[in-house]
């Protein structure tokens, strides 16, 4: 429990060695990739027996389970909602003295990124039309189809699907970074499983993950695939086909591979960044190029439409009107796609998050990239349904063709048409390339054991994933094309949909449980003991706590302090402690003059989850200011400053007495206690 503050003080000397590098889950990955190379060969072999036996096993699973895929949905945004405005909102993704790694702006335009995908500009174009001429209920091609149909796109794109992304960021980063566990999704059912997450039941849960991410990939890979060749097809006439769409699939298989053993993240990531733009630019240029008022009248009003009906629609089942089919293809497999995808991005999220409080999580992914999703629907789709309002029927035809053809025709009507549509592609075709390298890695991560966040898996681990999901996604287009892959995506969701619902309950006992944790401190009665002096003379005793309070020390009087009173100390009341049955030891490590400032620290040796760990740890400060000046002769000063396991206190005990060290050593003890006992 420990390493949580190693990562704040700097890796003592005297600790052990830095962490192994990553292994294999062998039991996840044997089981996970066994899988998906049985369902792949499946639909080569017998593709006509697949077609039909997944179409069955949908329309089971809508029938049976479709009712809690819409609860569950709804559950998961309260919940998230929830822990953003309540008390448990100030909590940090880390210790209480951990900050952002990232300024507020590059945490923001990551978040930005993380909502922009090819299956966005898929979906922009032919799932408002859709709607307009076949929506669930009412009169295809009014004006209220007309206002519906793309706000049920900005639902099924919107905050629903963003809190299930924020529930997989905050029980990752919560576990990982402020419980010191692995960054695997067993992590969070600790507190519900307790150490049984590292047999069977763990390796299932990371089964079911894998599985999940590796079908809602495959079915966001299709879909890039397939609107790539309808691209290269517009642009330079290439046929519509396996052919094309097996070259695309290699294509990402090379590039992850390639990223995997030379190194060049970087330079993804910067061709990710720089796609962020052209996509930015592409739907401004529709937005002023276009009917510019109309548009900005249409986002307004989606947006008001949006928030009226939210309510009603998250908990829509359509019970007394036979829309099974329109659930299947839309709303059902947007939620299963979404809890597919819930472990790829809240690892994503987890990690660029840490330091961040839970609100500030809470609210950055569930407003930031909706910001982007709002912009892009709504000016597409409101584009493309006045352009099928004015009377083109040939592009209403194309618009709800499920080949993203549509997209491309909607440009067609744009000044400097033949460029735009050229940027259209290789907007596509970057994030198409980028998702398939992040997949990869995510993949391989699921499945290995990491023994530091920081770490990612293999490079053959990631290339045996980026190849098997390529084959998955041809294999699965071969059968039934995007809607084979839609379909598989809502049966395969469902175990891992199971799985939220016990990550929300791992994730609320272990946060009540750290509120119990604040509420008994609060409720002790205030103990002075080392902030007073000892002995009968307290007029003494003031004078001497005031002297120390002003006085502001350098690193090398604070580690001689350090060495000559506080360990001394510590090491009493460890001994002490051993002796009445409660293992105790004092380490130190550090030194002046370098990054890794002196530190000493008393733990106690007990269960993982009850580890008593009191750490004194130089730090340096600004010296406090008075009237405009300075006190002392010096900027910065060295402060004594108590750190337990979740993190710093925020106070000094430089000048305190050995006695006093030892009272405020017990304080803190006896609170470590009162947290433990059963209530």
């Amino acid at each position: 429990m420990t390493a949580q503050l190693d990562a704040e003080a700097g890796a003592p000397a005297d600790t052990p060695p830095a962490a192994p590098g990553p292994s294999v889950r062998w039991p996840v990955f044997i089981t996970s990739f066994a899988g998906v190379c049985l369902v792949t060969l499946w639909a080569v072999v017998a593709p006509t027996n697949a077609e039909k036996v997944i179409g069955e096993l949908v329309s089971r699973v809508g029938t049976g389970f479709g009712w809690f895929y819409v609860a569950l949905a709804t559950v998961v945004v309260g919940f998230v909602v929830f822990l953003g405005a309540s008390r448990y909102g100030n909590i940090r993704l880390g210790p209480d003295h951990a900050r952002p790694e990232f300024s507020t702006f590059a945490w923001a335009s990551m978040l930005f990124a993380a909502g922009i995908g090819t299956d966005v500009m898929f979906y922009s174009v032919i799932e408002p039309v859709s709607h307009y001429t076949a929506p669930p209920v009412g009169e295809p091609g009014t004006v209220d189809a007309a206002r519906d149909a793309t706000v049920w796109t900005l639902f099924h794109y919107g905050v629903t699907g963003w809190a299930m992304y924020a529930l997989m960021g905050l029980a990752l980063g919560y576990f990982s970074y402020r419980k010191n566990l692995p960054l695997a999704v067993r992590s969070a059912l600790h507190p519900v499983f307790g150490k049984r997450i590292d047999g069977p039941l763990g390796h299932a849960v990371d089964t079911a993950a894998v599985l999940g991410t590796i079908f809602g990939v495959a079915t966001s890979l299709g879909i890039g695939v397939v609107f790539l060749n309808v691209g290269l097809n517009v642009i330079f006439g290439v046929p519509v086909g396996t052919g094309a769409q097996a070259a695309l699939a290699i294509l990402a298989v090379t590039v992850a591979a390639v990223s995997a053993t030379t190194g060049v993240d970087k330079g993804i990531r910067f061709l990710s960044q720089l796609n962020v733009l052209l996509a930015l630019a592409l739907a401004g240029w529709v937005l002023v190029t276009g009917k510019t008022s109309f548009l900005l009248n249409a986002v307004v009003m989606n947006v008001g439409d949006f928030v009226r009906s939210f309510p009603a629609k998250t908990l829509e089942t359509f019970a007394f009107t036979d829309t099974q089919d329109w659930m299947q293809l839309w709303t059902l497999f947007f939620w299963a796609w979404w809890v597919a995808w819930a472990s790829f991005v809240g690892q994503f999220l987890a990690r660029i998050s840490r330091g961040r409080t839970i609100r500030q999580f809470v609210l950055g992914t569930m407003v930031i990239p909706f910001s982007y999703i709002v912009m892009w629907i709504s000016i597409f789709g409101n584009a493309a349904i006045d352009k099928v309002r004015s009377g083109d029927d040939a592009f209403a035809e194309s618009a709800v063709d499920f080949t993203g053809v549509g997209f491309y025709d909607l440009l067609q009507d744009y000044p400097l048409a033949s460029a735009v549509v050229f940027v259209a592609f290789l907007v596509g075709l970057l994030f198409y390339i980028t998702s398939a390298d992040s997949a990869a890695l995510v993949m391989g991560n699921l499945c290995s054991e990491l023994h530091d966040v920081q770490q990612d898996c293999a490079a053959w681990l990631r290339i045996s994933w980026a190849s098997v999901t390529g084959l998955l996604t041809v294999a699965m287009l071969a059968v039934g094309g995007i809607l084979a892959l839609q379909y598989a995506t809502i049966i395969m969701g469902l175990p891992f949909a199971f799985v939220l619902v016990l990550v929300m309950w791992g994730l609320f006992r272990s946060l009540r449980e750290e509120g119990r944790k604040v509420d008994g401190v609060r409720g002790m009665a205030p103990l002075l003991s080392a902030r007073t002096g000892s002995g009968a003379d307290n007029r003494k005793a003031w004078k001497a706590r005031l002297a120390r309070t002003i006085n502001f020390v350098d690193d090398q009087a604070a580690a001689a302090y350090l060495g000559a009173t506080v360990r001394p100390a510590l090491t009493e009341v460890a001994e002490e402690l051993t002796s009445m049955g409660v293992p105790a030891t004092v380490t130190a490590g550090g030194a002046t003059g370098s990054d890794e400032l002196p530190w000493v620290e008393l733990a106690t040796e007990a269960a993982e989850e009850e580890h008593f760990v009191y750490r004194v740890v130089v730090r340096r400060s600004p010296v406090p200011t008075y009237g405009g000046r300075m006190i002392g002769n010096r900027d910065q000063y060295a402060r004594l400053e108590v750190h337990l396991v979740d993190g710093g206190q925020d106070y000094d005990v430089m000048g305190y007495t050995a006695e006093q060290v030892i009272h405020d050593c017990l304080d803190q003890y006896e609170r470590h206690l009162a947290y433990l006992r059963p209530v």
